[in-house]
């Protein structure tokens, strides 16, 4: 566990999120345990993109198994880096491909969901634009020698903005999206809300007409179903533009792509899905990282999943050198395989330290003590239930604040107690997947 003293913000989210079964946003390297190789390969990604490139990838594994938690993770070390990220789970009513608006609903998660360093929480596109205008403002004063308030100020910053987005008029759509940009520009030069307000909600693919757009912004188009995937590749490459390293795109649940039921609008989907990967691994398109959490059954059920279309089987199959123990990082998907017996004692520890410093008290249990315990649930779990630490999780946050609620009781009468039953893995019991708890990971 990292020395440094832990803040009471990111304590409280780490023990109200992992008690509810959740990820946590923040504090997440205060507990990462295992997955070196993984995340080794998800930020070797990051550098490339950084340099210009483009990645894709699936991080796939069973409910429990840690895709949501590296998804945090590298989210996380994205925006320490300097790039822009935006995240969003898929959902019945958020889709990647599909004419009713499931689509274009996606793109607004995503969008209301941007974040940078210095604005870890979301809600960043506004931001992004003000700093990027103050950069430039700087850099004509320093240039030039004038001030802000001289006459033929506001021309040469307008010169420079339009040198950056003159480089995405030649993109699909990228007129448009340039002249949103200059728009937003002139709303700030003239203190004029209204526009500005347009702007981004246009950005954000709020307009339902063209009528619309029209009157406020003089642009013809809106974002929409079938447009919403071109708009990340320009918002890609504004943002590398002015000054961030890319655009890390984080779409979770994809489980919900295998639950389509109608076969024509699943096979859409793996249509989209498949022109996304096509863009970034055939160098189509830069500064962009996409990365994908599924399960195992979204990506190989022959029937509905990926592996039902032969061109995502081609692209997405197993090497056959692949062993447990033994994966080639450099495909397009990572499988996430189980934690070691020693990984989660170690995670067992963190998590005892970091409830002690959330509460103040001297930690008291021993590797000893976590060896009971682990060794008290997989008995009565059996030793397949390890696969998947977020249930063992969930169950010790709870015996932590039981034994710290009382104080006369020790984890041996805890575990004793005839009431204690773990929590049951998925495997054994129905589970709810569209639930919010359902991809707790770690």
């Amino acid at each position: 566990m990292a020395k440094q003293k832990l803040s009471k913000r990111v304590s409280t989210a780490l023990i109200n999120a992992l008690g509810a079964g959740v990820v946590p946003r923040i504090g997440l390297e205060q507990i990462a345990v295992g997955r070196e190789v993984e995340a080794k390969a998800l930020v070797q990604d990051l550098e490339n993109t950084a340099e210009g490139g483009a990645a894709f990838r699936f991080v796939v594994g069973r409910y429990g198994s840690g895709k949501s938690f590296i998804l945090q993770l590298i989210r996380n070390q994205a925006m320490e880096q300097g790039f822009v990220v935006a995240d969003a789970d898929l959902s019945p009513e958020r889709r990647l491909a599909g004419a009713s608006g499931q689509s274009i609903a996606t793109y607004r998660e995503l969008m209301q969901n941007i974040a940078t360093k210095t604005n870890p929480d979301g809600g960043a596109i506004a931001l992004i634009l003000e700093r990027w205008i103050s950069g430039v403002l700087t850099q004509v004063a320093q240039e030039s020698g004038k001030r802000p308030k001289d006459e033929g100020f506001d021309d040469l910053v307008e010169v420079k903005i339009r040198e950056v987005v003159q480089t995405l008029e030649g993109l699909v759509h990228g007129f448009d999206f340039a002249s949103v940009i200059i728009a937003y520009w002139r709303g700030y030069r003239t203190d004029d809300d209204q526009l500005k307000d347009s702007a981004l909600r246009w950005l954000r693919g709020e307009f339902s007409t063209k009528s619309d757009a029209k009157a406020a912004l003089g642009v013809k188009v809106i974002i929409d179903d079938e447009t919403w995937y071109d708009y990340i590749k320009l918002f890609a490459k504004f943002v590398s533009s002015i000054g961030y390293k890319g655009l890390l795109v984080l779409l979770d649940e994809a489980v919900h792509l295998y639950k389509i039921t109608h076969a024509g609008s699943r096979q859409n989907n793996y249509d989209k899905l498949l022109a996304m990967f096509n863009d970034t691994v055939q160098g189509r398109v830069g500064h962009l990282d996409i990365i994908i959490g599924g399960t195992p059954q979204f990506l190989e059920d022959s029937r509905r999943g990926l592996y039902s279309d032969p061109a995502w089987q081609r692209r997405t199959a197993q090497s056959r050198f692949a062993q447990p123990g033994l994966q080639d990082t450099s495909g397009p998907v990572i499988r996430l395989e189980p934690l070691t017996q020693p990984e989660i004692l170690q995670l067992l520890q963190r998590l005892a330290e970091v409830h002690a410093a959330h509460y103040a008290y001297q930690a008291s249990l021993n590797n000893r003590d976590l060896q009971a315990f682990l060794k008290e649930i997989t008995n009565r779990l059996g030793a397949e239930a390890l696969l998947t630490p977020g249930e063992i999780v969930h169950d010790f946050i709870s015996a932590l604040n039981l034994l710290h609620q009382n104080p006369k009781l020790s984890l041996t009468q805890l575990l004793g107690g005839t009431n204690f039953q773990p929590t049951r893995s998925g495997k054994d019991t129905k589970v709810d997947e569209t639930g919010e708890f359902a991809e707790f990971t770690l």
